[in-house]
């Protein structure tokens, strides 16, 4: 078989990731080899991430189009993404496209943390660092009376900032931890019942182009059922309430014998407001269904549309 190029952003994180898909590959004794690329939302300087943008809606999937372009074009045979940050879209308009996710590695720890400069207790006044919608709304609710800063840039840029004193406490994504072998000293994991993680969170898609049936076989074996599964429901809930990837949706799914169990919480961005539901259902589409129409119930648009139009 020939050796499988794989399309990669430059930035620590991504390169982490698409060679953990490299070295897995390799254990199939499948050769592959990575290949760095600049993405339009690195041209122009913006975060790594696509809610930590000033304007996250009208730019998600700049940080991918330059490699699904090269991918498509037969450039590179495959492409790693962090699924939080793949537009849920992507999943039938990228087929129609000529693209799909052909694997999905078993996830990492999709928690978030927070990382503490000194002693790991959250206090009032206290001020937490993040630019996520999602997490913001989330922490004011779980954590009365806390502050809430801007804290921008990739895991290294944010730890750095919390070093030198601007925020108390920054929230980080425990997979990104893991994956670049960070091990702050003063962390803790935020439970579901204070933080739901963004739809995805941990776990890794992997593209291919869909008449590329040697590729195709050759994902099967990076494939994890449970894994698949839990984000095929979180990102049907997303376009569902066509939620975007920033918008403070929270989403967390899990194979449950024959069923999928997602639990999913919606935010107002103050945190005075805060959905919850969570179903079961026999496939990934049904639990979303359910959990959606529940959200619905409760008002999940109006909070989405107000925050739209911020």
């Amino acid at each position: 078989m020939r050796t499988l190029r794989i399309g990669t952003r430059r930035s620590r994180l991504a390169t982490a990731q698409a060679e953990q898909v490299r070295r897995m590959l390799r254990h199939q004794d499948v050769d592959a080899e990575l290949v760095p690329m600049t993405t339009s939302g690195d041209r122009a300087g913006w975060p790594e991430h696509v809610d930590l943008l000033p304007d996250p809606v009208s730019m998600k999937g700049l940080w991918i189009d330059t490699i699904l372009d090269a991918l498509r074009e037969g450039e590179v045979d495959l492409a790693v993404h962090s699924a939080k940050d793949l537009p849920a879209d992507e999943d039938g308009a990228g087929e129609l496209r000529g693209l799909v996710i052909g694997a999905v590695p078993e996830r990492a720890d999709p928690h978030d943390v927070l990382v503490f400069r000194e002693r790991e207790v959250l206090e009032k006044g206290m001020v937490v660092g993040t630019s996520s919608v999602r997490r913001r709304a989330q922490i004011l609710a779980a954590f009365p009376g806390v502050g809430i800063a801007d804290l921008r840039g990739n895991v290294d840029t944010r730890l750095r900032k919390l070093a030198d004193g601007e925020v108390d406490v920054a929230v980080l994504a425990a997979a990104g931890l893991e994956r670049l072998d960070v091990i702050p000293p003063h962390a803790r994991t935020l439970g579901v019942d204070e933080m739901v993680p963004a739809p995805g969170q941990g776990c890794l898609a992997v593209q291919c182009r869909a008449d590329d049936r040697v590729v195709r076989a050759a994902l099967t074996t990076l494939d994890h059922r449970p894994s698949a599964l839990a984000l095929t429901a979180e990102r049907a809930l997303t376009r569902a309430l066509d939620g975007g990837c920033a918008l403070p949706l929270g989403a967390i799914a899990a194979v449950k014998g024959d069923a999928i169990r997602l639990a999913a919480c919606v935010a107002s961005a103050d945190g005075a407001r805060l959905l919850r539901a969570a179903a079961e259902g026999e496939d990934p589409a049904t639990a979303a269904r359910i959990v959606a129409a529940e959200l619905r119930n409760q008002g999940s648009d109006a909070i989405l549309a107000e925050l739209r139009e911020a």
